[in-house]
């Protein structure tokens, strides 16, 4: 973080009529650039220029018609024109015509806005008083503390304290500066600019305003005190949205993830029958409870986040699946209906499983979130939600609406006349098949690897830098030609593929990616506008800008990321995935009691994620949909790693089970017994989970393909891992144990 400044704050007043009245600087130019700098500033000469857009048809002024009306204001202006606005105040024709007294001034932006009267988001606009150089009066490393404190009538202010050296600049600077205002300064942003009531001399200072919030204390005090910190703060992601891609793409997943809903609950309903409308609604207000905590927390929906609720559909319907399914066993050998609902509810029955596989999966929130950054911590925070509430309806909710039917003597049988004897009677050998599996995946898996190693992986943005637009023309465009007419634009050949429709291209630069500032970001967007022009018609460039209302052409979106994240994300990611694998390790080894439990569910984890790195690797070059990696990519593995983990404990409790009540059985008959007792459970889970993801992937938005590809492959991997990788590897593994006494 930079060190904070305590700068001056120019007195509205002098400032604010300097820009605003042209008199004042007609006298420090020649007639020759009065037109030039009229455009600038708002001078208008004749009705054909009243309508052309200036200096002041984006900022307000903000004169004070006395001395008590005086704020540190110089002026306000929407959100969405700061980028103009400094553009014009940095053009030197403007700088010029500044008096020599504040010749070195800095127009600085508050570090929040505000809504004004109409609902559009303003922001204030300060001018700093800085010298030659730009360094300020005083840094941050004089700042001993800074807290929030309350005045005597209860209002919140900030209390500081300085060490010696910063109580004598402190007490010059106010003393020479009584009546006037000083500025605190982070990272090119005002977080405050009071007046200077008095000279301090003490080194203690209270901070404080009529409509100061307990909030906006707290973030002064933070400031404060982070001043002293040395390392620089850079900008390394800032992402933009265009209201027509964010509606799209809001749309179709909406719609793509209410019919996947649907879907799956008409299968609960013709699987189970009455039963399964019981789990429906509390699918339904599982859902409800996620969203509603998540709005509670003001928390953003993206797509890790998407991800996490994927999974935690996931395991709210598998939790229900494995107590109907051992309620059906209780039912098929006759104990009646109520011992059954019992038994299924019993932490002998299902409860057992079903309190193992969200513990892991608790367990690998708790650490990605710990670890993670960014999207890996989105992804956790959902998921530790997703758990507590699908735990709760599928357990309370269902067994109310369950033991109430049963209390009524309603006929429950937990399936249909289409149903019935479904996964029944199953005595599959699936240890027998062991080595097959081996070889499949052994293959797979060096396949991938191979790819890997000498085609690589596409990194998308996130994880390789740079600038990346989606852009909309009126007409289809050919990849081809934009990118070698862009190459003359940037100097270096950008890379340019079809986004979505045959009209929409994603453009990714690494075009002056090391250089910082806003007028960087506007200098490679007007670039990128300039090598367009040509494909755009009569589109202007205000118009070609994300965030504006349009109708055709225009960028959509656009994203800017530094390299130096990826490093961070790669790093954290890696923290989290390997942190979460070892507690689930050392969680498993205390459970089951056996090492080869912990093996053969960690491997069956690896398997999964070395199989779908493998096959982005292998297909990205030829599938029609976006599969880059990047942070989605991450959420998508993480949710890999989530449900290969629960699907693995399931069935070793089940196993463990068997082993307990068959004791005189060989263990490989045991094994097959437990996995063929379980594959309906298995299947069941595995179905319901992909509906929600090919339905999404199906009819959700472009952006999302690849993403749901990656959830795909990998819960269709982690199903067959469990089955034919964790349990045979357990199995093997167990072997050796026993041969080792």
């Amino acid at each position: 973080m930079q060190k904070f400044k305590i700068s001056f704050s120019l007195q509205t007043t002098k400032v604010a009529e300097l820009l605003k009245d042209t008199s004042v600087i007609e006298k420090a130019i020649d007639s020759t650039k009065k037109d030039d700098i009229d455009d600038l500033l708002g001078e208008t000469k004749d009705s054909t220029s009243v309508n052309q857009k200036n200096l002041f048809t984006y900022l307000f002024p903000n004169v004070a018609q006395s001395q008590q009306q005086m704020s540190s204001l110089v002026a306000q202006a929407k959100v969405i024109d700061t980028a103009t606005i400094n553009g014009l105040l940095n053009r030197k024709e403007v700088r010029a015509l500044l008096p020599k007294e504040i010749k070195y001034v800095k127009f600085l932006w508050d570090y929040k806005s505000n809504k004004g009267n109409d609902g559009t988001e303003l922001i204030g606009l300060y001018a700093i008083k800085g010298s030659r150089k730009g360094k300020a009066t005083i840094e941050g490393d004089v700042i001993l503390d800074a807290s929030q404190v309350f005045d005597q009538l209860n209002k919140p202010e900030v209390s500081m304290t300085m060490n010696s050296s910063g109580t004598k600049q402190w007490a010059k600077m106010t003393t020479d500066n009584q009546g006037k205002f000083v500025a605190v300064v982070l990272d090119n942003y005002v977080y405050t600019a009071p007046s200077v009531n008095t000279p301090i001399t003490g080194g203690r200072t209270s901070i404080s305003g009529g409509s100061m919030t307990i909030e906006e204390a707290e973030d002064i005090a933070t400031v404060l005190k982070a001043g002293k910190l040395p390392a620089a703060a850079r900008m390394i992601q800032a992402q933009i949205v265009g209201p027509s891609l964010g509606q799209e793409a809001i749309d179709a997943s909406f719609i793509s993830f209410g019919l996947a809903i649907l879907l799956v609950l008409l299968w609960m309903t013709l699987y189970y029958g009455k039963a399964g409308l019981y789990a429906d609604i509390a699918l339904v207000v599982n859902i409800l409870f996620i969203f509603g905590i998540l709005a509670s927390f003001g928390a953003v929906l993206t797509l890790p986040g998407i991800a996490g609720i994927i999974l935690t559909i996931g395991m709210s319907v598998d939790a229900n699946v494995i107590i109907f399914e051992r309620i059906k066993e209780g039912l098929f050998k006759k104990k009646g209906l109520s011992q059954s609902v019992e038994e299924g509810f019993s932490i002998k029955g299902a409860l057992s499983a079903i309190i193992d596989a969200n513990i892991t999966t608790l367990l690998t929130g708790i650490i990605l979130f710990v670890f993670g950054t960014g999207p890996i911590k989105g992804f956790a925070l959902t998921l530790m939600i997703g758990i507590g509430t699908s735990l709760f309806t599928a357990v309370f909710i269902t067994r109310i609406l369950i033991d109430k039917a049963v209390t009524n003597g309603s006929k429950l049988t937990f399936n249909t006349s289409i149903s019935k004897g479904w996964f029944q009677n199953i005595n599959m050998e699936f240890l027998r098949k062991r080595k097959i599996a081996y070889i499949i995946s052994g293959t797979i898996i060096i396949a991938g690897i191979v790819s890997i190693f000498s085609i690589g992986l596409k990194q998308g943005v996130d994880f390789k830098g740079g600038r990346s637009y989606v852009v909309r023309f009126d007409q289809p465009i050919s990849a081809t030609d934009v990118a070698g007419t862009l190459k003359s634009a940037f100097g270096t050949s950008p890379e340019v593929k079809t986004y979505g429709s045959d009209n929409q291209l994603k453009i990714t630069t690494v075009y002056k990616i090391d250089e910082e500032g806003q007028e960087v970001d506007d200098e490679v967007q007007k670039t990128l506008f300039t090598g367009l022009k040509s494909y755009l018609g009569n589109i202007t460039y205000e118009n070609f800008k994300p965030g504006f209302e349009k109708q055709g052409a225009g960028v959509m979106s656009s994203i800017k990321v530094e390299p130096s994240i990826a490093d961070d994300i790669k790093t954290s990611a890696l923290y989290a995935v390997f942190g979460s694998l070892l507690v689930v390790f050392l969680y498993i080894l205390l459970r089951f009691r056996k090492v080869s439990f912990s093996i053969g569910a960690v491997a069956a984890v690896f398997h999964d994620v070395l199989i779908v790195l493998g096959v982005f690797s292998i297909t990205y070059s030829f599938m029609p949909f976006d599969m880059e990696i990047g942070q989605s990519f991450i959420a998508a593995i993480l949710t890999v790693v989530g449900y290969s983990l629960n699907d693995t404990v399931v069935i070793f409790d089940r196993i463990r089970e068997f082993a307990d009540t068959h004791k005189g059985w060989k263990y490989s008959q045991v094994v097959d017994s437990a996995l063929s007792s379980t594959l309906g459970r298995t299947i069941n889970t595995s179905l319901t989970t992909l509906f929600v993801m090919v339905i999404i992937f199906l009819f959700g938005g472009d952006s999302i393909k690849g993403f749901m590809f990656a959830l795909i492959v990998g819960v269709a991997v982690g199903t067959y891992s469990s089955l034919f990788v964790a349990t045979p590897i357990m199995y093997d593994t167990s072997n050796k144990e026993e041969k080792k006494k």
